[in-house]
């Protein structure tokens, strides 16, 4: 018995040990991270104070004073107090300098620093690893490899086909105001340009399956956006183990699966077509390649480093680049028309004058509507389709007024802010179409709704 007890008595003895050893080295390691946390914080205030920006929490940054839907808002009071570029703290050793000056724009849209990878890994899962997160030589290589898709000689054609799908929509909406029921065009418009990027990128003809998929795949593009927001701007959302967790994870992730399921069965369609006998030989000898064929034909080369993930991920990025941000950016600009009649009576005249016999609109029309593409620019202006991007400064860099920053600070370029600022735009908030007139002048860097510098 007493034998018995002495083993229990070591044992728990060697237990308390065990706990008390474990218990000093969390300590250490959490005495480690706090001061970690601190040195960062105090490399960052230094970097950055020559950049004024209102208190913020030293652990909860500025967070409590963007509220939800109201961020925008926030940041053009801020445009007005703090000029070309302020600092907006996301963290106590987070923090983005948000800049909106076209001086500061060109400075740092001429280098070539790296994309923000915080901000861009959320987005991996969904698109993947095409043009718009790849980096370096390898960006390079797919960007040349792809640069015969956007040559003039294909894109003309297109004209066509895009008419066409505008036409099917625009017979929906003849139906449909016809009950007398209010229209949410952004679906709509959704579907229309994802049905043109379709026919256009991917050589899309049939309706079959893929038509009864796209609503699925349009409202799962949707819900990715606005939780891709949510979580940019929930800090406790950034760790993925944590977010996969959440209802809002589980959501992301059963979308990215719809995303994809949609994507892969475009790739396996075109990859039937091309499978029948001479035909992918036939396309090669083709002038002008689209985008998918362009894909495919590299796949098969002998050598090829384009793997089918790689496929994928482009084909995940330009079906979503293409048809989402467009779809935005129309249904912007037609709000911008609803809202300044004036300008949208101009803009039905004159497309009347050139279109008024039933004429289906073609290439050659594009450049023959002045005053519409005023009313287009004046709109992007307004409502940027691409309302921000990132970088994290590979190296120092000086601005034109002489303030500074060293590597390592993640600058946010902010083109709704940019466009709203009225060291910039006069009157920014006023819908005015004659900023974009003939003859106008402006900084090269003023106006810069899809960015700007290599793409």
């Amino acid at each position: 018995m007493s034998v018995s007890l002495l083993s229990l008595s070591s044992f728990l003895g060697g237990l308390f040990r065990l706990l008390q050893g474990a218990s000093l080295l969390g300590l250490l390691l959490l005495l480690l991270k706090a001061a970690q946390f601190y040195l960062h914080r105090q490399w960052l205030l230094r970097a950055l104070q020559q950049f004024p920006s209102p208190p913020s929490h030293w652990l909860y940054g500025h967070n409590r004073e963007f509220r939800k839907n109201q961020e925008l808002q926030q940041m053009l009071k801020w445009v007005e107090k703090f000029p070309s570029a302020c600092p907006r703290w996301l963290l106590g050793s987070k923090v983005f300098l948000h800049v909106y000056d076209p001086d500061y724009m060109k400075v740092i849209l001429g280098r070539s620093d790296p994309k923000v990878h915080d901000i861009h890994k959320f987005v991996t899962p969904w698109i993947g690893y095409g043009l718009v997160l790849l980096e370096g030589q390898t960006w390079f290589q797919r960007r040349r490899m792809l640069t015969p898709a956007f040559h003039y000689g294909i894109l003309k054609p297109y004209v066509r086909l895009m008419a066409d799908s505008v036409q099917v929509m625009l017979d929906k909406w003849e139906k449909l105001t016809d009950q007398g029921t209010p229209l949410e065009i952004l679906g709509h418009m959704s579907m229309m340009t994802l049905n043109t990027m379709m026919k256009c990128a991917f050589s899309y003809q049939d309706r079959g399956q893929l038509d009864r998929d796209s609503q699925s795949y349009i409202q799962a593009i949707g819900d990715m956006g606005n939780q891709l927001f949510s979580r940019v701007t929930n800090v406790f959302h950034w760790n993925d183990i944590i977010y996969r967790l959440t209802p809002a994870g589980q959501r992301a992730l059963h979308n990215c699966q719809i995303a994809h399921e949609h994507t892969d069965r475009v790739i396996q369609l075109r990859k039937a077509q091309l499978q029948k006998a001479g035909e992918l030989e036939k396309i090669r000898g083709r002038r002008h390649l689209d985008f998918l064929d362009i894909l495919l034909l590299a796949q098969v080369k002998s050598g090829s480093s384009l793997s089918d993930q790689d496929l994928r991920a482009e084909v995940d990025t330009f079906m979503f680049g293409g048809h989402d941000t467009t779809a935005s950016g129309i249904s912007w600009i037609l709000y911008a028309l609803a809202t300044h009649p004036e300008h949208q009576q101009k803009c039905r005249e004159e497309i009347q004058s050139l279109l008024g016999d039933g004429t289906s609109i073609s290439w050659d029309h594009l450049d023959q509507m002045p005053y519409t593409t005023m009313c287009i620019k004046e709109a992007l202006r307004l409502y940027p389709p691409v309302p921000v991007a990132g970088r994290e400064l590979s190296k120092p860099i000086t601005f034109p007024d002489g303030r500074s920053l060293p590597k390592g600070i993640s600058v946010s370029l902010s083109f709704y802010a940019l466009h709203h600022n009225p060291e910039v735009w006069p009157n920014p908030e006023v819908f005015d179409p004659s900023r974009f007139a003939p003859g106008s002048t402006r900084h090269s860097h003023a106006f810069l709704p899809f960015s700007a510098g290599s793409r």
